[in-house]
């Protein structure tokens, strides 16, 4: 069913639709992003978002830091994860250790509720 309300969604890569063995606690580090894992259960819940009408970014900070373009790569791996999105957003992200904002979800709590169908 398509949602009345269409949303306009931004959605972080690493540590939340992926894991990588490199990064471990989120530690700022380089690392070899080719290695990350993806998390199909969480990338089947955007994918939902998705389907109802919302329009879906990915947004990763990969690159920020080490001024690599990553997005052929990233964009190989959302291909090969099944990850539906509308726009990829690489290297634009600014790198951070603490984000605060109004608008904002962590994503280990949504996909906690998710996963228990919560409102």
């Amino acid at each position: 069913m398509k949602s009345k309300n269409k949303k306009i969604i931004y959605v972080d890569i690493d540590g939340t639709i992926s894991h990588n063995p490199e990064l471990p606690d989120f530690k700022d580090r380089r690392v070899d992003y080719a290695k990350a894992n993806p998390m199909p259960h969480r990338i089947a819940k955007i994918n939902e978002l998705y389907d109802e009408g919302h329009e879906i970014h990915y947004w990763t900070a990969r690159g920020c830091v080490s001024g690599t373009d990553y997005t052929e790569l990233t964009e190989q791996q959302l291909l090969e994860w099944g990850a539906k999105y509308h726009k990829l957003h690489v290297g634009n992200k600014p790198h951070f250790d603490m984000y605060i904002c109004d608008k904002s979800w962590n994503s280990e709590s949504y996909f906690h509720r998710m996963e228990r169908g919560l409102p």
